[in-house]
């Protein structure tokens, strides 16, 4: 009988990662779910909890180490542990923006940097980066976010080539509006302008409006499936919306796009949706 195939899943609390971390138990995976608290991931059966700090060198060796000493390999990472900040890129504090980045991507590498020297030994692995549209496209008052995002993208197709010779893949999965908490719950920036106020707020109610209307994250969770079974570089934008954005993106003439997206988001002070999205 062929054993299941071992997963670690970063930021399985809640959202994304714990849909994930759900779905792939079900599926026959043997899941292992990082969290800062490992009681915040109970209720979810065949999800083993796991302490992990993705912004902890310490902390992720250990987690690592932990799984290898167990089963005596990793067949599968979801690099999905990140956060988000409200605000204009001139609000956001250095501290808050370096925060951020050593959350969102640097925890990606750090958590990567553990577990290929583990995949690269069995001969086999995949890494799932859990990007957004976000990742390539424009976003107003999320600029840092925005700015970790795109560079996950640039990180992990680089890296794809780098570890393919080592029968090892990676891929991007980029959801549009999910109805996860990253945004809903994001802190504001440190230092807040008058002069940004009323184009923040617009920004902020139109995502609030966008994600009460999103779908959960169960398609976010297929697609990973998908991605860790995926045998070439891949990025999938998730759902119809993010689809036709990463088209439009890639095709639209850019004063257009440019337009478009400034409306969806209300920066015109005329309220029409077009161009928009993020995880």
């Amino acid at each position: 009988m062929t054993p299941p195939k071992v997963v670690l899943i970063t930021g399985a609390s809640s959202g994304i990662g714990r849909f994930t971390a759900h779905h792939l138990a079900q599926r026959g995976w043997r899941v292992f779910g990082g969290v800062r608290r490992p009681e915040a991931i109970g209720g979810l059966p065949g999800v083993e909890p796991l302490r992990l700090d993705v912004t902890d060198d310490a902390s992720v060796s250990a987690a690592v180490d932990a799984i290898v000493e167990r089963m005596g390999r990793i067949d599968g990472l979801v690099n999905n542990a990140g956060g988000s900040v409200l605000g204009a890129a001139e609000e956001i504090s250095i501290e808050q923006a370096r925060a951020l980045l050593d959350l969102n991507v640097l925890g990606v590498l750090r958590m990567s940097q553990a577990v290929l020297p583990v995949m690269r030994r069995q001969g086999s692995g995949r890494i799932v980066n859990i990007s957004s549209v976000v990742g390539f496209l424009p976003a107003p008052f999320m600029a840092i976010y925005a700015a970790s995002k795109h560079a996950v993208e640039g990180l992990s197709e680089s890296m794809d080539h780098e570890v393919r010779q080592f029968g090892i893949r990676v891929a991007l999965v980029e959801p549009g509006f999910t109805r996860t908490n990253i945004d809903a719950a994001a802190p504001r920036a440190d230092h807040p302008l008058s002069d940004y106020h009323a184009a923040r707020e617009r920004v902020s109610t139109t995502i609030a409006s966008q994600i009460a209307g999103a779908p959960d994250p169960t398609g976010v969770a297929r697609t990973i499936e998908r991605a860790l079974d995926a045998r070439r570089f891949a990025r999938m934008p998730v759902g119809g919306e993010a689809r036709v954005l990463s088209t439009l993106r890639k095709g639209m003439p850019a004063a257009l796009f440019d337009r478009s997206l400034r409306r969806t988001y209300h920066l015109d002070g005329r309220p029409t949706s077009s161009v928009g999205g993020a995880k």
